[in-house]
């Protein structure tokens, strides 16, 4: 543990920031994984609301710089392959 305060602090706030980086990297994980299920399930319509929610948290992600933008436009484009051949 550091002894000066403004190590201390930012010690602190970077645990804290940790924590929520975790946690919104986690939602966006398990909301890409909704999306891939549904498409296993060949359900197109949960794939399709699923999909709007995971692009939602894969734009976020990308804007707070949790991923790289061109990472989550990767994501995106291959839900979307995957959906558009569940579709035909």
């Amino acid at each position: 543990m550091p002894n000066i305060k403004s190590a201390i602090k930012r010690v602190k706030t970077n645990e804290k920031r940790n924590a929520h980086n975790a946690t919104v990297k986690s939602t966006m994980r398990t909301a890409v994984k909704k999306v891939e299920a549904a498409i296993v399930n060949n359900d197109a319509t949960a794939a399709t609301e699923s999909f709007a929610a995971a692009a939602s948290k894969l734009d976020k992600a990308a804007a707070k710089g949790l991923i790289h933008k061109n990472a989550a436009a990767r994501k995106k484009s291959r839900l979307m392959k995957k959906m558009n051949s569940l579709n035909a």
